[in-house]
């Protein structure tokens, strides 16, 4: 599989870049990697990138957008942080992804038994980790159940994995309230914005329609 180009990427639409995910996740499940020669790709891309795809997703070891969709050099813009949140600097990223190096879709990717929603459930407090957790707790908040207190931390993993797909859906909200750069491009068409969870388990990512 060669790295796309120009060319293919001006040929590209969000539908047809969320079905080259979709499809890139099921041969990840499967074991079916793409037939791709990445020294081939190296000397293709040397003189440019063409990706279709922004991915932000969590630092997670075991959540490597490339490998789980299965993508090549040159593919796909890959923005990590722990708990896979907004901020100033990962908007402008998205913007220069989208805007101006041409891609056509953006996923927040959250997985589930995720290591820093685990700690915002917990209020953990650990030096620079306090204030990064902070920006996490508002989608602790917004999951209502259970009420017990007893119940909303780490130790339930259905809590944890609410919270992390909760967390997802309050990413895109930022994106679409504080960029008016991607909530024009996708009001137009020109890109969408999606949510998605990845299950450390199956290696299955279910998107959010």
């Amino acid at each position: 599989m060669k790295a796309h180009t120009k060319e293919t990427q001006a040929t590209m639409t969000p539908e047809k870049a969320l079905n080259f995910l979709r499809e890139g996740n099921v041969r990840f499940q499967n074991n079916l990697k793409a037939n791709r020669n990445l020294l081939e790709q190296v000397n293709d891309t040397s003189e440019g990138q063409f990706p279709f795809a922004t991915i932000l997703s969590c630092i997670d070891s075991r959540v490597s957008a490339e490998l789980v969709f299965d993508q090549g050099l040159g593919d796909v813009f890959s923005v990590r942080i722990a708990g896979n949140f907004v901020n100033q600097d990962i908007l402008g990223s998205m913007e220069f992804a989208c805007k101006l190096a041409g891609t056509k879709l953006i996923v927040v990717l959250g997985h589930t038994a995720c290591g820093a929603v685990k700690g915002a459930c917990d209020d953990a407090k650990l030096g620079n980790l306090t204030s990064m957790l902070a920006k996490i707790k508002p989608a602790v908040e917004a999951v209502k159940e259970p009420k017990d207190a007893s119940l909303r931390n780490s130790s339930n993993s259905e809590f944890v994995d609410n919270v992390s797909a909760k967390n997802v859906q309050l990413s895109i909200d930022r994106i679409m309230k504080e960029s008016d750069v991607l909530s024009e491009m996708q009001s137009n068409g020109e890109i969408k914005i999606i949510g998605a969870m990845y299950d450390i388990n199956t290696g299955t990512v279910d998107f959010y329609e």
